[in-house]
């Protein structure tokens, strides 16, 4: 008795080459697809107003135009289906220029036919569609019509692989060319979003404007497989803007995996993330799997990508480019499903510039990039966000939340927190602890110690007021050369701590900037005597000379070039 499929899948493949397209559409009526093809835009065209489909697959150059203008179309039609690109000229910026056209996936020629077919079956899944044939569609198309020479559709007769997963059963989230929803959007949008991303986005707290659309924008993007690099100080909740993306993906029953990228010693990396076979190093004694495979079929998020190493960032692009990971030991590579997600609090463009993070590798994460906005943004949200944190604190301890006195969420709101919710959540904990257990008042809060500027300050900003400085009523013992004091006197005068220290910096730059400045504070305190400012600062004339001269200090002042060198 012969075996009838679930009703199919069906696809529509584009492509200009006959031997590709006859290639593709085997291939996938192996795996029990329904697929058509298209020899060019047009016949693309008139399929799809005649036709639904689960996926696309089209070539990024077709004779009478781009694939890209199919994936726009459908954006534009708000189309159901997903659409994959393939192309010949494979690149950063075309992968970049599909993704944000709305592609769901991109693939490069000549196609791996395992990750092709993975690649399909993911589209599909997350098609949330069902196949209606010869449906019309009433939409006006890019070009003029003409009639349709495409091959009809085929159904393959033989025993079909494993059907795709099934979708998720919420109807489709907006198109990225979509407009955002107003400042009430998950909730006015409520009937479009399934209980699933109610909940994801239920856990970012916060009703304000900036929450709401970037609750939307987690939606138009949650469908795609387009890598997303979320922008945000430190504390205000990138993690758990990736969650809440990954929980909104038709990849929400696949495992989220957290990495913190400067938490791993340099020479643990590749191990860490690619895994390795028994014995590939000292102290192997088994198979061990990396990040890579851990997160297979879900989500890889990459917490503070800014500080992976140069040497680790290009084994990072060959994987995200080919999906595919060695582990150390193997003599095979293996085939890869994830989605990358990755954040940082650094700016990135700047470190491309200065040569310290690799430009391929950026436009490879930020194809789609989400900003979380510091709290000191959104601080109508800190009223509904405390109270969220003190039941956490409290529930931790089983006793109920204390009541917040109007006044104590004033001054709540007042305060700096340039920790963003971290610091709130700190400050919280703190003032019930020294509460009475049963309510928090103001008066808590007037002796909270201020945090210090963000790390993002400028590398200009003057020296810390604190920081002592030389008198000139200096003692001789405070003026003694470094030729017969310690070396570590001058040193520990750094206008600057290391932890309040921007990066991306440039070494060079910083280090000149500072000893200019410490070298004109003891000119001026001297009225630009360089020898006793040599002797301030523990050198000689000659060096005081260099050092001038190298980091452009004019001075008029001869008295002292007769001085003994």
């Amino acid at each position: 008795m012969t075996n009838t499929p679930t009703p199919a899948a069906r696809l529509l493949v584009i492509d200009d080459e006959p031997d590709l397209r006859t290639l593709y559409e085997l291939t996938l009526q192996r795996a029990g697809y329904q697929v058509q093809t298209a020899a060019d835009v047009q016949q693309a065209l008139d399929l799809l107003q005649q036709n639904r489909y689960d996926a696309i697959i089209t070539d990024m150059r077709l004779p009478d135009g781009l694939g890209l203008e199919l994936v726009q179309w459908l954006q534009t039609q708000q189309r159901p289906e997903r659409s994959i690109v393939i192309t010949a000229y494979g690149s950063a910026d075309n992968a970049v220029r599909a993704l944000k056209a709305g592609a769901f996936d991109y693939l490069n020629k000549p196609i791996n036919l395992d990750q092709f077919r993975q690649v399909v079956a993911q589209a599909v899944a997350a098609s949330n569609t069902p196949a209606q044939p010869n449906t019309a569609e009433q939409a006006s198309p890019i070009t003029s019509t003409s009639t349709s020479t495409s091959t009809p559709a085929s159904t393959s007769t033989s025993t079909p692989a494993p059907a795709p997963a099934p979708a998720p059963a919420s109807t489709p989230t907006p198109t990225a060319n979509t407009p955002a929803p107003s400042s009430a959007a998950p909730s006015a949008a409520s009937n479009t979003i399934s209980a699933q991303q109610n909940s994801a986005l239920a856990e970012m707290v916060g009703s304000g404007s900036l929450m709401q659309q970037l609750k939307a924008t987690l939606l138009k993007v949650a469908p795609s497989m387009a890598p997303v690099l979320i922008l945000g100080e430190s504390g205000s909740g990138k993690e758990l803007v990736a969650r809440a993306l990954h929980r909104c993906s038709h990849r929400h029953q696949g495992p989220f995996i957290a990495v913190n990228c400067g938490a791993i010693p340099e020479t643990l990396l590749e191990a860490e993330f690619f895994g390795a076979k028994k014995g590939a190093y000292t102290g192997s004694v088994a198979d061990r799997e990396g990040f890579f495979q851990a997160a297979c079929g879900g989500t890889l998020f990459l917490d503070e990508i800014g500080d992976l190493p140069l040497s680790m960032q290009a084994k990072l692009l060959r994987v995200i480019q080919e999906r595919q990971v060695r582990q150390l030991g193997a003599a095979q590579e293996t085939a890869i499903d994830v989605r990358i997600v990755s954040a940082t609090h650094k700016n990135l463009t700047d470190m491309v510039q200065a040569g310290s993070f690799r430009q391929d590798l950026y436009y490879r994460l930020n194809v789609i990039d989400v900003r979380v906005p510091p709290l000191r943004e959104r601080r109508q949200d800190i009223p509904e966000l405390a109270k969220a944190l003190l039941r956490k604190i409290t529930a931790d301890s089983g006793q109920p939340p204390p009541t917040m006195q109007p006044e104590f969420l004033q001054h709540l709101q007042n305060l700096p927190l340039a920790g963003n919710v971290r610091e709130l959540e700190n400050t919280l904990h703190r003032c019930w602890a020294l509460s009475d257990g049963k309510e928090l008042s103001a008066n808590l809060l007037h002796d909270i110690p201020q945090q210090p500027a963000p790390a993002s300050a400028p590398l200009s900003a003057p020296p810390p007021a604190s920081i002592a400085t030389t008198t000139a009523t200096a003692s001789p013992a405070e003026t003694t050369p470094a030729s017969s004091a310690p070396a570590a006197t001058i040193s520990s005068e750094r206008p600057l701590l290391a932890e309040e220290v921007a990066f991306p910096c440039q070494l060079d730059h910083f280090i000149n900037a500072h000893e200019k400045a410490l070298l004109l504070r003891a000119l001026h305190q001297v009225q630009f005597n360089r020898t006793a400012a040599a002797a301030l600062l523990g050198l000689n004339l000659r060096q005081i000379r260099y050092r001038m001269e190298r980091l452009g200090i004019i001075s008029n002042d001869k008295t002292d070039d007769n001085q003994p060198t």
